[in-house]
This record gives structure tokens, C-alpha cells and sequence, in this order.
């Protein structure tokens, strides 16, 4: 059976969501898996254990629009790390956004890594809604998408998945405002303070948020 490394590439990787969909996906994948969190910086180590891998699962967060910093410096890595053979990169991203287009940009930036570097590009699974869906009846749709996934890359296709929560935009931003205002409240920030760009001083209103 072929054997598949996975990254998480959260900066928050060791209780982030990407966390949790490395999970489910392990539930569909019948073989050996690795795995390893870009928050450690051993990317040498990884880089040794991807040889004799022949997939590489990307999973990680949507960040401005582009891919997580610390995902960045392990993108570097695998740049100038000499592979025997290269494994296929195939990419789970998630966005706090109902539409999972909203990552296609980051995608493209790894399907251009691997176009640069010559690694073999698999599948790919957007997931909008990714920081609510999880915690709802919903979620059943990401494992349904999970699971094709996991078929496919054996299959050894190249296809685009996406799955969000099925409301209308109008309800999903009520409920998503609703959640951040109790969220904020629990660390004493207001939504006036939510607002301005000096959010991230407020009494670690960011450091206990995983993604």
C-alpha cells in the first residue's frame, strides 16, 4: 500500500481544526500515514521521513487570503530538499468563509509550488464555513468529502472538492457574528474593539483561537 505524510500547516497545529481534519481524514485512508506539525521547524527531519512517501497531504488554514507563514518556511524546505522521487502534494484547506472559493488563491500558490518543483499535483478539498462546520450536524459532509478524497487519491485523479455549511449567506454571517461577539466577550473586547486594527493587542483576544 502506499504510504502518505501529512502536514499540518496551521500556525496553531497542535489544537487547530486542521487538527481535526487530519483526523477525519484518517478515518478513510487504508494505509500508513506520518505525520507532522509545521510548528516543530524540524524540516530537515520531515523532509527525510517524506522519502519513500508516495503522497503528501497539505492541510491548513486559509491566512489572508494565501497560505499560513509557517507553511511558507516548510514550502522552502521541500524547494531545496533533493528527492529520490517526488511525492504527490494533495491539499485540505479550510476558511472561516461560506464560500469555499475563498481559497482558490491559496491553491493556486501550491499548485504553482508544485509546477516550479516538479511535484506531481492530486487532489485538492475546499472547505468554507471550516471554523463552524465542524461543530455542527454538517459536519457529515465534510466526512462524505473526506472520504472521496481519500478514494480518489488512490485512484491517483486530480479533482477540486468543495464543501460548506448549506445556509443562506444572510444566516451564516447572523450566527458567525453572534458566535465572535460571545466569543470576544469571554476576554472583556468589545465589538467596537473587535473592529479596529488594534484588535490583536486586546487581552488575547487571537492566542486562544485555533483554526
Amino acid at each position: 500500500m502506499e504510504k502518505m505524510m501529512i502536514v499540518n500547516g496551521s500556525p496553531r497545529a497542535p489544537k487547530s481544526n486542521s487538527k481535526v481534519y487530519i483526523e477525519l481524514f484518517k478515518l478513510f485512508w487504508p494505509s500508513e500515514t506520518g505525520e507532522y506539525n509545521v510548528t516543530s521547524k524540524k524540516y530537515h527531519e520531515a523532509c527525510q521521513k517524506i522519502e519513500g512517501c508516495q503522497h503528501l497531504l497539505l492541510v491548513f488554514p486559509l491566512y489572508a487570503d494565501g497560505i499560513p507563514v509557517t507553511l511558507m518556511r516548510f514550502l522552502q524546505e521541500l524547494h531545496s530538499h533533493s528527492f529520490q522521487q517526488k511525492p504527490a502534494i494533495h491539499v485540505v484547506i479550510n476558511c472561516g468563509f461560506i464560500e469555499p472559493e475563498q481559497t482558490s488563491v491559496a491553491v493556486d500558490m501550491i499548485r504553482l509550488f508544485c509546477k516550479q518543483n516538479h511535484f506531481p499535483y492530486g487532489m485538492t478539498l475546499c472547505i468554507g464555513s471550516g471554523e463552524a462546520i465542524l461543530n455542527t450536524p454538517f459536519v457529515f459532509l465534510v466526512k462524505r468529502k473526506m472520504k472521496r478524497m481519500a478514494h480518489a487519491i488512490q485512484e491517483k485523479r486530480s479533482e477540486v472538492l468543495k464543501v460548506t455549511m448549506p445556509l443562506p449567506k444572510k444566516v451564516f454571517v447572523k450566527a458567525s457574528t453572534s458566535y465572535w461577539i460571545g466569543y470576544a466577550k469571554k476576554y472583556n473586547v468589545t465589538p467596537d474593539q473587535m473592529a479596529v486594527m488594534e484588535i490583536e493587542s486586546y487581552s488575547g483576544s487571537s492566542s486562544n483561537r485555533g483554526r
